[in-house]
């Protein structure tokens, strides 16, 4: 048996037939009961050998490939527990307005953009922040400087609200006089005209159906995008959180051809449409995928609610109203929130519901605490592991209701970047920040703790999210000073969350999370160890090798 060479960067997906593999090095399991090995064995995909490194040599069959992390570290591959993959793939071949601190800068990668990409009918941007724009208010006259003959689109930084032109206005055929969707807002100025500005359901309902319309090699591409970029990251599997028809026939797509190497599974979107009727109907809906596509690469398990928005953008629901007086807003009420609920758990679904203000928790673990009393009162004892995505500002009378109802905490330690949060701490005022993303109190009620990285509202990259995890640092600026430096977690307890208590929230753990004796080989390598050199050797780090069911699917 002779070490494998590292070549240059290379992904596939091959379907040949998994050669057996020995690993040995500094290994991390994320295995609780046995968190630290020397070695171990890949046979026909899964793990069959977790112990020393003499052992693990011993065990291999003849003719096994030996891996050698040398220096590096050896731990389970990712799994990102929030991510929307399309847009993440699409986000990588739009403007990227992320890193643009003035309206001058958003403008001219907008202007860039769009001289770049002449053929397009649209110019799409992601990733502007609220707080780059004088006031927080954007116009459609700042993007009519920068492109005026083309319908020009930006997503937010948290796609919660789109920002459009006049001609996307046009486009779109809304006037000053088009009536609000239902927990959605078209912007006006104090003369009661359109702005540019879609808040919520006004941007998820009329401007997204047009902004990402594309054929089905458009989606493909985007998917595809997503994928090689996961996989050169050390992503090994994701949760996809607003599941539609184009993603799924995507995804689909992808897992026929063989260019889908992971597991994705998918919690379909059901929006609020104010009639009961509708809403319950996509509940059934979603139902109907689930039973169709329980196996497999792509796996429907539940629904995802956005019960409120953004901090940023004051439409998270708040007890108190913003620093600047604005109340804050809910999507899903209580009435048809429960409704929702009842109907999803009673059919056997798992709910991801995003809610971010203290205002939505408190209504959604009301909603999930009626729905474990109806099941209770069936006799039904379904382990479906609900669960409650971003919780940024949760009352801490709430943060106690979590683990006796099994609800699972989905967080994202990238969201709490310090480089990004100066409007958002502005916005709630010192005390409420300062209890912000406030992880070590889940954890000390026994709630289990599952991270992600919600991209491509925030980088999809795993090792900055979990250097955030255990430093509360900025991996961009770590000069800044971090927020509430006492929350952040030990390093190897944060990778435990991004990986085996991750998978566990998705139904996984009998599958991967962990390097464990019998799971599917999901197995990256470091080219250096920051558990033993410190979390700031995670800036530096990068992904030698990733392996899915026992197969290289990307080499450095």
């Amino acid at each position: 048996m002779q070490p494998a060479a590292d070549h240059s960067p290379d992904v596939s997906s091959g379907s040949a037939a998994v050669d057996p593999i020995v690993m040995i090095g500094k290994v991390f399991t994320a295995d609780r009961s046995q968190p630290w090995a020397g070695g171990l064995v890949v046979e026909e995909g899964r793990i069959s050998f977790v112990g020393s490194a003499q052992d693990a040599l011993a065990a291999a069959p003849a003719g096994a490939e030996v891996i050698d992390a040398a220096d590096g570290l050896i731990l389970p591959g990712f799994v990102d527990g929030h991510a929307h993959l399309l847009h993440s793939g699409a986000a990588l071949l739009q403007a990227a307005l992320r890193d643009c601190a003035t309206v001058a800068e958003i403008q001219q990668a907008v202007r860039s953009w769009a001289d770049a990409n002449l053929d397009a009918p649209r110019v799409i941007g992601v990733g502007w922040q609220f707080s780059a724009i004088p006031d927080g208010a954007p116009t459609r006259q700042m993007l009519d400087e920068a492109v005026a003959d083309r319908p020009v689109y930006l997503n937010a930084i948290d796609l919660h609200s789109v920002w459009a032109n006049t001609a996307a206005l046009a486009e779109l055929g809304i006037t000053d006089s088009t009536p609000n969707p239902i927990g959605g807002e078209i912007v006006r100025d104090a003369a009661g005209v359109a702005t540019g500005l879609l808040m919520e359901n006004a941007g998820y309902h009329l401007a997204w159906p047009v902004m990402n319309h594309g054929t089905d090699a458009d989606h493909d591409r985007e998917l595809d995008a997503a994928v090689q970029a996961y996989l050169a990251a050390g992503t090994t599997s994701a949760v996809e959180m607003a599941l539609d028809g184009d993603g799924l026939r995507a995804m689909l797509r992808a897992a026929e051809r063989g260019a889908l190497p992971f597991t994705i599974h998918a919690h379909w979107l059901v929006s609020r449409t104010g009639d009961p009727a509708t809403e319950l109907a996509q509940v059934a809906r979603a139902a109907e995928l689930a039973r169709r596509h329980a196996d497999g690469p792509v796996r429907v398990m539940g629904i995802k609610l956005v019960v409120d928005g953004t901090i940023d953008g004051c439409t998270a629901s708040m007890l108190a109203p913003y620093t600047n007086g604005l109340p804050g807003e809910i999507i899903w009420d209580a009435a048809p929130l429960t409704a929702v609920v009842c109907a999803a758990d009673e059919a056997g679904l798992q709910l991801a519901c995003h809610a971010i203000g203290d205002l939505a928790v408190r209504t959604t673990i009301d909603a999930l605490e009626v729905a474990a009393r109806a099941r209770a009162a069936r006799g039904e004892t379904n382990d479906l592991r609900h669960r409650i995505e971003h919780l940024e500002y949760v009352d801490a009378a709430d943060v106690a209701r979590l683990a006796p109802l099994g609800i699972t905490a989905s967080m994202q330690p990238v969201h709490c970047d310090p480089a990004i949060m100066g409007n958002w701490a502005q916005l709630l005022g010192e005390t409420r920040a300062n209890r912000g993303f406030a992880w070590p109190e889940y954890l000390a009620h026994g709630t289990t703790l599952a991270f992600g990285t919600d991209t491509p509202t925030a980088p999809f990259e795993p090792l900055p999210n979990m250097y955030i995890a255990a430093t509360r640092k900025s991996p961009d600026h770590p000069e800044i000073v971090p927020h509430r430096p006492d929350f952040a977690l030990p390093l190897g307890e944060a990778l435990v969350h991004a990986t085996s208590e991750s998978a566990w929230a998705t139904h996984m753990d009998h599958e991967r999370g962990m390097l464990r004796t019998g799971l599917v080989a999901d197995i990256i390598v470091l080219d250096r160890d920051p558990l033993a050199d410190g979390a700031d050797e995670l800036l530096n780090a990068q992904v030698r090798r990733t392996i899915v069911g026992g197969r290289t699917v990307y080499q450095r």
